[in-house]
């Protein structure tokens, strides 16, 4: 896994991450978005675009949201590798953990 989507992206997937990505590896669950780590290259052309700073390279992901990495390892081990987010389209749901956080504030 190159890189990992985190708590700041939770509702409100803004998407500019995957207009950037060359590989086509960031897909859209039903409340955040998450980077298939299968299939990423590790560019990190996504990490600098997003406006709320949720994208983190593995080893940089801030200790209180480490479990995402886990959690879009078995996330995508349970939807399989679906060969790029566009053709797959939103997968409307998110691993357990993350269906479970209360809403965030979107004001």
């Amino acid at each position: 896994m190159a890189y990992v989507i985190a708590q700041p992206c939770v509702d409100v997937k803004d998407k500019a991450c995957v207009d950037e990505c060359p590989v086509d590896c960031i897909y859209e669950g039903s409340r955040s978005l998450y980077i298939n780590p299968n299939e990423c290259v590790d560019c990190g052309a996504c990490e600098p675009v997003c406006p709320v700073e949720a994208i983190f390279y593995e080893d940089d992901v801030p200790e209180e949201w480490a479990w995402y990495k886990d959690a879009a390892e078995s996330y995508f081990a349970e939807v399989g590798d679906l060969g790029g987010a566009a053709a797959a389209g939103p997968l409307g749901k998110d691993p357990v953990q993350v269906a479970a956080l209360p809403i965030q504030n979107q004001d």
